[in-house]
């Protein structure tokens, strides 16, 4: 129940994920993406252990369609509810959508990305994403991300009411650059957008106090006040 995008950028060497869902706290359970490896959403009936699976696979020197099938082994009986969307270090793409998921259902491939929905309220929304990600190689991987999401929705998103999105970004570091995740919200996507946008221009502070405290600059937070004030 879920409409998603993964992508690499091939001027940082950054990583995402961006999904949304009617689901509770999809996030968590549905994008992954390691620094230097590559980025994976597993989708429909989730099974979160075929991300884990899906990053180990590619770090060891799989590409994205050889870890797919691999992947898809690994389902078991069960690979006919699974889908995945897959992105590796060269940025070659692979998806799958099983015999059991549900309708609307679709992926669509483009270069360092891929898309994919289930439940969706139509079979173009994969397209639309694509196509707005792509329509912006300048942005910030984030950003990009972003505008596949709010396309998506625009084309009609899931089928049933968006309550929960989720956006998430590796870059050089051990940990994630942008980890947002919106849930149990009418407007996740909405509220996804404006949590980013509140967010990007104290990105690289935080990481830049966590490699040498002593040169960071000081986050000034949006909208932050004092108690009582």
């Amino acid at each position: 129940m879920t409409f998603a995008l993964v992508a690499r950028c091939p001027d940082t060497g950054m990583f995402g994920v961006v999904l949304s869902s009617s689901a509770v706290v999809v996030a968590s359970r549905c994008a992954w993406a390691r620094a230097g490896v590559g980025a994976a959403a597993t989708l429909h009936i989730t099974d979160p252990r075929l991300g884990k699976l899906a990053l180990d696979l590619m770090e060891r020197g799989y590409d994205a369609p050889t870890a797919r099938d691999m992947l898809v082994k690994a389902a078991g009986p069960h690979e006919s509810w699974r889908q995945l969307a897959l992105v590796d270090g060269a940025g070659r793409t692979a998806t799958f959508t099983g015999s059991g998921t549900r309708a609307a259902a679709a992926t669509v491939e483009g270069p360092g990305c891929a898309a994919a929905v289930n439940v969706g309220a139509n079979e173009h929304v994969p397209q639309a994403m694509l196509d707005a990600f792509l329509a912006a190689p300048g942005e910030h991987l984030a950003e990009r991300l972003m505008r596949a999401l709010e396309a998506g929705l625009a084309t009609g998103g899931e089928f049933m009411e968006e309550r929960g999105a989720g956006l998430y970004v590796v870059d050089r570091v051990a940990w994630p650059v942008v980890d947002l995740r919106v849930d149990w919200h009418d407007r996740p996507i909405q509220e996804l957008r404006r949590i980013w946008t509140d967010y990007r221009p104290i990105m690289a502070s935080y990481v830049a106090r966590a490699l040498d405290p002593s040169t960071a600059p000081p986050i000034v937070i949006p909208g932050a006040r004092r108690k009582g004030g």
